[in-house]
């Protein structure tokens, strides 16, 4: 007879009963259950990550240098080496293409695409992408295809 859903229980030894503290002198962690005697630790949570005890903690002794700018978009570069030999003429080169033959990392398909022009291009391809560097504009155009902006770069 098999399992029913009103007789399932997990194996012997998968749940470990608590330690129940607090509750006794014979019970061997009565009275201050484990903290010791007194002092920061008996008294309350340890303190937050990186706290020093009162000292100036280690992120504002060091300094910071330098300018850091929030706004700025992180682009994932594709170059045209990438795409050589593995589109057909006219085909049409996308973030969505890109996906679906598996040439794009995972972390990469949230990303903005960037052509860049590493590589050579034989084939006239229509590229859909969010920003493209001069060379690689220039020789997609060459083999006769052409380079579309889409998104906030296009604006």
């Amino acid at each position: 007879m098999g399992t029913t859903l009103h007789t399932l229980q997990p194996p012997k030894g998968a749940r470990k009963k608590m330690k129940r503290v607090g509750r006794g002198v014979g019970s061997g962690k009565g009275k201050t259950s484990g903290r010791g005697m007194k002092g920061q630790m008996a008294r309350r949570q340890p303190p937050r990550p990186g706290f020093e005890g009162g000292q100036n903690p280690i992120h504002r002794r060091v300094p910071k240098r330098g300018f850091v700018n929030n706004f700025r978009v992180e682009y994932h570069a594709v170059n045209l080496a990438l795409v050589a030999g593995k589109f057909s003429a006219g085909e049409e080169v996308s973030l969505e293409t890109l996906k679906a033959r598996k040439l794009l990392p995972k972390r990469a398909e949230s990303m903005p695409l960037k052509l860049l022009g590493t590589g050579e291009i034989a084939v006239a391809l229509k590229f859909k992408v969010h920003a493209a560097s001069e060379a690689a504009k220039a020789k997609v155009e060459a083999a006769g295809g052409s380079v579309e902006l889409i998104g906030e770069a296009a604006a």
